[in-house]
């Protein structure tokens, strides 16, 4: 199974970088992570925002194939532990469709991908937990 993260912005500082290098190298043989970089659109004192969003929206549904998933990674969704992503993960296996997480820009994700997706989640820690515990334990 492929997953896709298509995310809005690009040349990402080093350290993330590295994350994402080290993330991939723990996932299975069987999924294939791949980066997809959606460039973001300059943002000037009198841009017309909903415009770059509308048009990162498309630029990111242009990536994704008619029968692939979308899972959105916003602020608003659905919360999911690391055991939930796990779960969902084997599921998907079973019908061997190409994942894609998108991942929008500084103001979000364009409605039009948030209507295409399968799921809108949150995936990462409580940032309410105490500092060195472990949330979903």
């Amino acid at each position: 199974m492929r997953l896709r993260l298509i995310a809005v912005g690009s040349r990402m500082p080093k350290w993330v970088e590295e994350g994402w290098h080290e993330y991939a190298k723990r996932l299975p043989a069987e999924l294939s992570l791949e980066l997809v970089e959606i460039p973001l659109n300059t943002r000037g004192k009198n841009a017309d925002v909903a415009r770059f969003i509308r048009q990162e929206g498309e630029a990111m549904l242009a990536k994704v194939g008619p029968n692939e998933r979308i899972v959105t990674l916003e602020v608003h969704g659905k919360p999911w532990s690391t055991e939930q992503l796990a779960v969902e993960l084997d599921r998907w296996r079973l019908d061997s469709r190409t994942v894609n997480f998108m991942v929008g820009g500084p103001e979000g994700l364009a409605p039009e991908v948030c209507a295409r997706a399968t799921a809108l989640v949150v995936v990462g820690i409580d940032l309410a937990a105490p500092v060195g515990k472990d949330p979903d334990r």
